[in-house]
């Protein structure tokens, strides 16, 4: 044996990384610095340490083991943040429930998961006892208060109101780190548009790992602070809520998206950073003039999509907001790719920069690769910006696998990378733009167009908020691109108008040969919902369309 190798791993030199240490951190450095804030209630970092550990004394006293599902029905509220630190220090796996989903499919999950304890906010008690009722096994009920939300003691469905239920819990309670960082820290479901969803699963080292590469990121300040306008149901929050345990920072709850409510929390606050959709972007930046506060200070977002608009980017930046674009899935722990900012972009025009940052990029810091790959032959695309591939990841801030699905989790790892299905170009700089998802390009009389370059023009119309296209089937062309529109408020503009803009910007053959004006339905995360859009299209092809 070589001399090198015979030197010993042990406890003073090796750990189980886990984002349970950030939180015990946190605690220990900034006792009394405030955690999070909700409404008037203020909760320190050591209080707020006591509160998890209580949590997690409460779940094993309910007879909770290692790799027990504890599930939870609940906006950005303190409990949702406790929950991500409690449960795995009781060695469980949090499954956090997305609120907008039917009562059948949450049923599916709380079966699936084996789910022994739920957590449920009185805004989503009836939801989630209609869901229970479509559930075989007992589960425990814990009814989580929230005097931000009015509400009578009717809805409560449980066994325990969760204070009650908290205070009896041991603050001093011992817990340990995970024997293995292999171990499963949390389980969120895909929200899949054929068949079941599929439980992607987190493990401890991906989840300590992306929490800091956030912080890499967005160069995140020190004791920074964050506003939760993103649900942390949707891929943990991004991790950030194990980030701003890691930073030291406060967490500035949010029950739901409200743009007058953001521009008062970010004023009051003097908010750092916060996360979401292209959707809530747009949002702020059609908020009417006199309900928009100015914003003083440094404020950083991080919007995530397929490809957020040009438009949405020169919004953000023309009302004080400067906007990193990231990139992932649910199976990545959310942001697992970035556009990283060069030197002398900043020189450039608005619309130059706004164009290089609406890029998916390059790696997370702290992700191991990302290429641009010919799924056929496994072999990177050559930086071009035309050859189109797939962009797949590989590193430690990819998901153990599907829960219960070994055949997906093989086909998603085939050619040991995680084939995300966003087609893209690698372009010189070798940063990846997608040009669609594999299911999104319209091929339209062996054409192939891409639905992000039409949807690209119709942003820089002035009347359109949102936009998204989709194939049309038609008898002549197979396909033909299909727009759906959403105007901005108190903006008229006829389909025809919509029309003749996109002719004079694209070629013929991408211009949509059908147009709507119409309310686009979105996922509760603010992703348009393709799925639906491509249904209703198929009706207006034969006719029976009805909005």
């Amino acid at each position: 044996m070589n001399a090198y190798d015979e030197l010993p791993r042990n406890p003073a030199n090796f750990v189980a990384l886990s984002p349970l240490r950030y939180l015990e951190r946190a605690a220990h450095i900034y006792p009394h610095q405030d955690a999070i804030i909700h409404g008037h209630r203020h909760i320190s970092w050591q209080e707020t340490y006591k509160r998890c550990r209580q949590f997690a004394h409460q779940l094993q006293q309910l007879g909770i083991q290692r790799n027990d599902t504890v599930s939870v029905l609940l906006p950005n509220i303190p409990a949702m943040i406790e929950a991500h630190f409690a449960v795995p220090m009781a060695g469980a796996v949090l499954n956090t429930l997305n609120t907008r989903l039917d009562a059948k499919t949450l049923a599916f999950m709380l079966e699936h998961a084996e789910t022994k304890v739920l957590l449920v906010d009185p805004e989503f008690s009836l939801l989630a006892k209609e869901a229970l009722a479509l559930v075989s096994q007992n589960i425990f009920i814990i009814d989580v208060a929230d005097d931000q939300y009015e509400t009578s003691t009717q809805n409560h469905i449980g066994q325990i109101e969760y204070e009650l239920w908290l205070a009896q819990g041991n603050e001093n309670f011992e817990w340990h780190l995970p024997k293995d960082e292999w171990d499963a820290i949390s389980l969120s479901y895909t929200s899949g548009t054929t068949g079941n969803p599929k439980g992607v699963v987190y493990h401890h080292r991906g989840a300590y790992l992306n929490a800091a590469s956030n912080i890499i990121a967005c160069g995140m300040t020190p004791r920074a602070t964050y506003l939760w306008t993103l649900p942390l149901f949707h891929c943990n929050g991004w991790c950030f809520a194990w980030t701003m345990a890691a930073n030291g920072g406060t967490n500035i709850c949010l029950r739901k998206v409200d743009p007058e409510l953001i521009f008062k929390l970010i004023h009051q606050h003097k908010v750092d950073y916060f996360c979401g959709a292209p959707i809530v972007l747009s949002m702020l930046i059609n908020t009417p003039e006199d309900k928009k506060i100015p914003i003083q200070h440094r404020v950083e977002v991080m919007v995530a999509g397929a490809a957020p608009p040009a438009a949405i980017i020169e919004g953000m930046r023309n009302i004080g907001i400067n906007v990193t674009h990231v990139y992932g899935l649910t199976e990545t722990y959310g942001p697992s790719a970035l556009c990283a900012s060069q030197a002398g972009w900043s020189d450039l025009s608005i619309q130059e920069q706004a164009q290089l940052h609406s890029r998916q990029g390059v790696p997370y810091p702290l992700q191991d690769g990302m290429k641009v790959i010919d799924p056929k032959t496994m072999l990177p695309v050559p930086h071009d910006g035309h050859t189109m591939g797939e962009i797949m990841f590989r590193g430690n801030i990819v998901m153990k696998g599907y829960l219960k699905n070994p055949e997906a989790t093989a086909e998603t790892f085939a050619g040991g990378w995680f084939h995300t299905g966003d087609l893209a170009v690698c372009q010189a700089d070798g940063y990846a733009k997608i040009t669609d998802r594999s299911k999104d390009v319209i091929i339209s009389g062996g054409e192939n167009i891409s639905s992000i370059e039409v949807e690209e023009i119709l942003y820089k119309h002035p009347a359109v908020m949102t936009a998204a296209v989709v194939a049309k089937p038609d008898p002549r062309w197979q396909e033909v691109p299909c727009a759906f529109i959403e105007l901005k408020e108190g903006i008229t503009v006829s389909s025809d108008e919509i029309m003749t803009f996109c002719q004079q910007h694209l070629a013929r053959f991408k211009v949509p040969k059908d147009i709507v004006i119409t309310e686009i339905p979105k996922t509760s995360t603010g992703k348009l919902q393709k799925f639906i859009l491509r249904e209703w299209a198929k009706e207006r092809s034969v006719g029976e369309f009805k909005i």
